[in-house]
């Protein structure tokens, strides 16, 4: 057909697809089933298992005249192949017409499945797939009943084979469709899994030390067809049929991965509804149907027997439990008088709703609100934010992605995934960084920089758009610079590495300018994301928080009293303490009796994410809900209800009766969430691939999206709004002699939300320093040694790594592994033992 469509007939159903469509998917967009075990919508086609067979009748051709010949009834003479053909290894063609649903496709598929079971084990009954199996429903539909091959010749291979720390393989019940090897290799990167052997002998095993490392680990247990593979935590934990299921986000990066939580009671549990496991729920605009293996496993932390778990109030210097109404009372009456000497200091896991009421609680007695982090921006991106229409998935070879001061690996995999994914289709992708990272490896262009000088290389990058002539820094990256200037649309991720708040504002502020500097700025798929510390940073920013200009320790010390809700000022840094120390009165709200919080006058139990709802606002700008999926441990209550109820008793409104009445208020209050209710957050649509059905073979186990997509915001200039970028004030560097200490990412830090999985221990940050070969040889330091840091009047000893992707003259720190490092430092190191060179 003209127009790219190709016509045919499936099972007697006339069709129209687009050219190039493979059988399988043209029969599944009309509601025809075509069994498949080795096929996935998201991988490329290999047709390896052959289940997919089907007859195909196609239009004979006259070999003197090339004329298609017409039967009796003037329809074109159909030429059926004597072999059966596999569906997912063959596009539809012009005028074909395909037997999903005949004798002889049914026959090849009850030998397809008869083979199959030559040497399965019958673990059905103990099986953790069974349930949700697609070798389990379709031997039912397809299987031949009874098998010709005798049970004395069934093959036996090693079961309970540990992948690594986080997967477990049953190598019996692996069907060799190769769906968790080719994921491993085609989507996550990480080809660190493969095939060994040969014939019968050949199995799944793991190149990599530790073992099967990769983040991205626990998809190939939702896309194994069978139950060879397993999560170690979830492993003949719970049968699928006994599982419950709430819709959830996940809150540990500002992806907002779509979660469906399974809980189950349990009696070892005290008859509590727990978290059983946390499978990818489909949002192809966010996470398709994947999640990283911090989201998956770190739930941990929710259940935690050392949550608190009632309000605490300091009586004789020393906490202890009380009621509801005492604990407002105390926290009222401590923060009533402080008046505008309250500080509020609040976290970015917090929701919207939190977020809102927290801060009109604290601004109802003349207080000031404040959020807890040193990242700048969120301003910036709102203004010129990923438009509404704005999806990675749609960018393609026209396109160009700029990923500038970030380890998108470490700090937001699905991005990174998602950005790798769309440079495999085409889309030109430029990485700015002082070291490198694994965004480098599919970048078309990369530019290193000094710790210090993003926000010059950015500018270098506009200099062929004119951004050259407002600055005299020199122009960097000219091809990648034109490359970025002639995109169809163009992507900006910004981070804060190496940079303070000043220095990120400056980022934000000169990305924005090298959007608008290239025309981008309004385009559909165009825009800004900040790569944000916390899951709702940009939230926080929408709802009016600000990190304090003069600094958290400034802030602290001008305050007479300071309410503080998902933060941990003290934990972070230590040197807060005088300052928190000389507060007339404190309030916590938290998860967790934390640093901070054993200082505090009155302590608020905080709810979970599992255990209630609320919306959170993602990176993109996309807000989405999530839902209760367990009872409340204890008396914890959500973090909107304490900070509305104690504003109550202040002096404010009366607090809102549900958290949807949170968001009407926010949605009247905040310009840019006009509209945004619980209802249109629920909203679904039909997404590509369909996941979720009875089949369960098709896509694998993830869940289908029926709780909501989410509402995606318009930028202020989409929305009307005139705005100029501004331009950028250059950051200093940190003054002083010494290495640069740099705190960078590691996706599984020793934060409050991760630290409490155990299961994740063994692939923590370690606590180190890491250093180039040259500062390491000018220390007199060798791999493995200790090194003493001074800084900031701090003094710690800790390992040295000494690595080549350090920049010389830099010393990087992980985040949350043990030093507290929030922005960059100098710091003065002297080797003390071990490992020292001669």
């Amino acid at each position: 057909m003209s127009n790219g469509e190709v016509r045919l007939t499936i099972d007697g159903r006339p069709m129209s697809v687009p050219a190039g469509t493979l059988i399988v998917d043209a029969a599944k967009r009309a509601g025809i089933d075509i069994p498949v075990f080795c096929y996935h919508p998201k991988l490329a086609p290999v047709g390896m298992c052959r289940m997919c067979l089907v007859e195909i009748g196609r239009p004979a051709r006259d070999r003197v005249t090339g004329e298609v010949p017409l039967d009796t009834d003037g329809k074109p003479v159909l030429f059926y192949s004597i072999k059966l053909e596999t569906a997912c290894t063959t596009p539809v063609g012009e005028g074909w017409n395909v037997r999903v649903a005949s004798e002889k496709a049914l026959a090849g598929r009850k030998e397809v499945v008869e083979f199959l079971l030559t040497s399965h084990p019958l673990d059905c009954p103990i099986c953790d797939k069974g349930g949700e199996c697609p070798l389990q429903n379709l031997t039912m539909g397809h299987g031949p009943g009874k098998s010709r091959f005798v049970y004395d010749d069934k093959f036996h291979l090693d079961k309970r084979v540990p992948l690594g720390d986080l997967i477990v393989l049953d190598r019996e019940r692996c069907i060799q469709c190769a769906r968790c090897v080719r994921f491993q290799e085609e989507i996550a990167g990480d080809a660190v899994i493969g095939f060994y052997e040969r014939g019968r002998q050949w199995e799944i095993v793991t190149f990599s030390e530790p073992g099967f490392d990769s983040y991205f680990s626990g998809n190939t247990t939702d896309i194994c067809p069978v139950g060879a593979l397993t999560t170690t935590d979830f492993r003949f934990g719970a049968r699928p049929w006994e599982l419950n299921t709430a819709a959830s986000i996940c809150p540990h990066c500002p992806v907002g991965c779509n979660l469906t939580l399974n809980t189950r009671r349990e009696a070892e549990s005290g008859g509590r509804e727990i978290i059983k496991r946390v499978m990818p729920r489909q949002n192809e605009a966010v996470n398709e149907t994947w999640i990283c293996d911090k989201g998956r496993f770190a739930h941990h932390f929710a259940s935690s027997p050392t949550r608190l778990q009632r309000p605490l109030v300091r009586r004789e210097g020393n906490l202890v439990e009380a009621t509801w109404d005492e604990a407002l009372s105390a926290a009222a009456d401590g923060l009533r008088s402080a008046g505008p000497g309250l500080l509020g200091i609040a976290g970015g896991r917090l929701s919207n709703e939190d977020l809102f009421a927290f801060r009109r609680t604290v601004e109802v007695s003349g207080g000031k609100a404040v959020l807890d982090t040193q990242m700048g921006g969120g301003d910036v991106t709102r203004r010129f934010g990923l438009g509404r229409l704005g999806d990675l998935g749609l960018l393609g070879p026209a396109d160009a992605i700029l990923v500038v001061a970030t380890d998108l690996h470490e700090e937001a995999p699905i991005w990174w995934l998602r950005i790798k994914l769309a440079a495999e289709r085409g889309a030109t992708l430029v990485v700015a960084n002082a070291r490198p990272t694994r965004t480098d490896d599919f970048a078309r262009h990369r530019v290193r920089y000094d710790y210090g000088q993003a926000v010059e290389a950015v500018l270098g990058l506009g200099g062929a758009t004119g951004l050259k002539g407002r600055s005299t820094r020199p122009v960097l990256g000219e091809a990648a610079g034109s490359a970025l200037a002639q995109a169809g649309e163009l992507v900006v991720f910004f981070g804060s590495e190496g940079l303070d708040l000043a220095g990120s504002t400056a980022l934000a502020q000169a990305c924005a300018a090298l959007l608008a500097a290239t025309g981008h700025t309004g385009k559909p798929q165009s825009g800004l994301i900040g790569v944000w510390p916390s899951a709702n940073h940009q939230g926080a920013w929408d709802m009016g928080l600000r990190p304090p200009a003069e600094g958290m320790l400034e802030s602290l010390r001008q305050a007479k009293a300071a309410y503080i809700s998902a933060a941990d000022p003290l934990g972070d840094d230590p040197s807060m303490r005088p300052a928190i120390d000389a507060l007339d009165f404190l309030v916590v709200n938290e998860l967790f009796l934390t640093g901070t919080a054993e200082l505090a006058d009155v302590v608020f139990p905080a709810q979970s994410f599992i255990e209630r709802e609320g919306s959170l606002t993602s990176g993109e700008g996309r807000v989405q809900r999530y839902y209760p999926a367990v009872p409340p441990l204890g008396e914890a209550r959500p973090d909107w209800w304490i900070a509305a109820s104690l504003g109550a008793r202040l002096g404010g409104k009366a607090a809102p009766v549900s958290a949807a009445a949170g968001m009407d208020e926010i949605a009247f209050s905040v310009p840019a969430y006009a509209g945004v209710t619980y209802r249109a957050l629920a909203e679904v649509r039909e997404q590509w691939p369909l996941v979720g059905g009875d089949d369960l073979y098709f896509g694998g186990t993830a869940y289908a999206n029926r709780q909501g997509l989410g509402v995606k915001l318009a930028s202020e200039i989409e929305s009307g709004v005139v705005a100029e970028a501004l331009w950028p004030a250059m950051p200093a560097p940190p003054p002083g002699p010494g290495l640069l200490l740099v705190p960078v990412p590691r996706l599984y830090d020793r934060g409050t939300t991760v630290l409490p999985s155990t299961l994740l221990e063994a692939r923590r940050a370690p606590h180190q320093i890491e250093l180039n070969p040259e500062d390491a040889t000018a220390l007199h330091l060798a791999d493995g040694g200790r090194v003493q840091i001074e800084w900031d009047g701090r003094v710690e000893t800790c390992a040295a790594a000494v690595s080549s992707a350090v920049p010389a003259g830099a010393a990087l720190v992980l985040r949350s592994s043990g030093l507290t490092l929030r922005t960059p430092a100098r710091a003065r190191l002297r080797a003390v033992s071990g490992g020292t060179l001669p």
